[in-house]
Parts: C-alpha cells; structure tokens; sequence
C-alpha cells in the first residue's frame, strides 16, 4: 500500500501525491506513462519535430546563445528530450544541454547527451517544456454540502470518499476568484492553487527564453460543473483510486496558472504555426513516387491527430516569456503568417 492505511482519510492531494510518487507509487514504476495513456510525444514524432522547431526560433530571438537550454518537465522516459534533440539541426544540437526532468530513474539506452534530475536546473536560457506535468500535480477537490458550503473531499486508499472540513483561507480565496461554486449540492471543483505555485517555480528556472505548459485544460467561462478527476491504468479511464495503481490526474486551469506577459492558445494553432498542417498529398504522387505518398499520407494522419479539435489540437498551451520582450509575437503569431 502507498497512501497509507486503507482507512485513512485524507484530503484528495495528500493522497494523489503518495499514491503517484510516494515509494512503490504509480510514477515509480518500470512502465513509464505510455504503457498507461498516450500523449501528443507518443502519438506520432511530429510533435518532438515541433518543439524542436519552437526551440530553433527561442535560439533565434535569443541571439543564439554559446549555451542553449531545453528542459523536458516530466520527461516519462525521456521520449520528448530523445526526439528534440535528434531533430534538431547539427549546429543548434551542438550548443543545446538537454534536461530531463523526472523522479523515476533514467532509463537504459537514452542518449548520453541527455542529463537526467529531479529537478529543473536554474539559470536556464532557452525553452523549458511541461508537456502534460501539471495535470498530475496533485490537487484538493471541493464539494458543495446540502447547506451551499464548498468542503473538501476526503479519500480513502479504496477511493471511498466523505465530506470534510468547509474549504478555507488562500485556497478559498483561490476558488472564488477562479472557480465559485454555486450553492448547489454535489457540485465540485479541483483547487488549482498548488498547480499555479508550482508552474510559478518552474518558469522561474528560465532566466531568458521561453517556458511552455501543454495540458488538458479548461477557462473561467467553461469550468466542468462536477470536476475532472480521473484515472488511467492500461490506456483506459478508470475511476481515480489513490493505491498506486493508476494515474490520478485532472483538467487544468491553465488560467489561472498564466504569470504577467504569458498567453494560452490551443495545440492545434500552436502546431500548425510550427509547420505541422495535417494536409493530404496530392494524389498525383500516388501515380509518381508511390513509397513518397505512403509516407506523406501517414504523416498527415498522424498530423490530423495532434491538430484535432476535439482530441489532442484542443489541449492548452500556456507560453510563458522571460526576458524576451516580443516573444510571443516571434514565436506564434510571425510563424503563422509566414506558413500562410
């Protein structure tokens, strides 16, 4: 067992954070996230081109440095780091440290280039990337009582749930700025408090450049009335039960996590202004160059996948400048008008 006794009661984070990365917990074990869902690094290699293209431009707007960083937050087994750093050009790879940042232990064979903690470096100059990391930083979960009062929920190792104490002090504040509750009963919120703390910490690691949060999300004017905890065991959803045994994650409000200066758009135009349109090959190089078309036709299915509105293109990208006045416009809006 990993969260403690299975008749204990715990508020919903304390709970997650032991049963993902306690001793014995669901990040600690030998599979890594992909044996247990697919995200965008999984799904197809076009989405490690992309950030490797995203990181040239960083290097570009930041006057390509003598030392280029790029941290992989939440690196899994370094699948994203790998996949950057084989895509980009012999000259950039050349200045480039690559970072991945991951509690488990570094995996057998990945590249020695790649320097493997379980922390973020500070000082860096260039792109830290936190593909999916914020949505397993473990939150509290509110509940509204028969009396209209926002409580936190309590769990037990099982995932048997109660009514605790009324939700109080700086995360109250936090729901009432960014997820009031109506006084409805059974109608929950996730307390995102510990998320914007933690992309806080993580963008202060970037001394100039840029820093980059993809996840599920959600905004103010749409937040899911009864929340979004889950789990994932074996690529599929599964109820959230904090024993070690699956993945507990939830949307984010990404939002609410934005520092001064950053912006949210979503993947799918984030991706198709670093080059990554889903366009079918003409048919014509069906009848010319057949293996071509083949391969041009995979490309655009797996491109079709990433830039999906309803799937992987509706994640959240916050982008977080740090020291690049204009790096927002350089980086997105500029890209978008060239590929048009």
């Amino acid at each position: 067992m990993t969260a403690g006794t299975r008749d204990e009661w715990r508020g919903w984070r304390a709970a997650t954070r032991t049963a993902l990365y306690g001793p014995g917990g669901f990040y600690r074990g030998p599979q890594g996230p992909a044996g247990h869902f697919r995200t965008s690094v999984h799904a197809s290699p076009l989405f490690a081109r992309a950030v490797a293209r995203l990181l040239c431009r960083v290097d570009a707007a930041l006057g390509r440095p003598a030392r280029l960083g790029f941290v992989d937050m939440a690196a899994g087994r370094g699948e994203l780091a790998a996949g950057v750093l084989a895509a980009l050009p012999a000259d950039v790879a050349a200045r480039t440290r690559v970072y991945a940042v991951e509690i488990a232990d570094r995996p057998d064979g990945l590249d020695h280039r790649i320097e493997w903690r379980a922390e973020p470096p500070q000082g860096v100059t260039g792109l830290l990337f936190a593909n999916e990391w914020l949505d397993n930083v473990p939150v509290d979960v509110a509940e509204v009582d028969g009396a209209g009062v926002p409580r936190r929920v309590l769990v037990r190792e099982d995932g048997t749930e109660r009514l605790g104490e009324p939700v109080d002090g700086a995360e109250a504040q936090w729901l009432a700025r960014w997820w009031p509750l109506p006084a409805e009963e059974g109608l929950r919120a996730e307390i995102g408090l510990p998320r914007d703390t933690a992309w806080a910490s993580a963008v202060a690691c970037v001394e100039r450049g840029l820093a980059v949060a993809v996840d599920y999300a959600h905004t103010a004017d749409a937040r899911p009335p009864f929340g979004t905890l889950t789990g994932f065991r074996e690529g599929r959803e599964t109820a959230p039960v904090p024993d070690g045994s699956c993945d507990i994650t939830a949307h984010v409000a990404l939002d609410a996590c934005l520092l001064p200066g950053g912006r949210v758009v979503t993947q799918r135009d984030a991706l198709r202004a670093l080059g990554v349109a889903g366009r079918r090959p003409p048919l014509a190089l069906a009848s010319t160059d057949p293996a071509a078309y083949v391969r041009a036709l995979a490309g655009a299915s797996e491109a079709a996948e990433l830039t999906a509105p309803d799937g992987l293109g509706g994640f959240g990208w916050l982008l977080q400048p740090v020291g690049l006045p204009d790096g927002l416009d350089l980086l997105v809006d500029v890209a978008d008008h060239e590929e048009h």
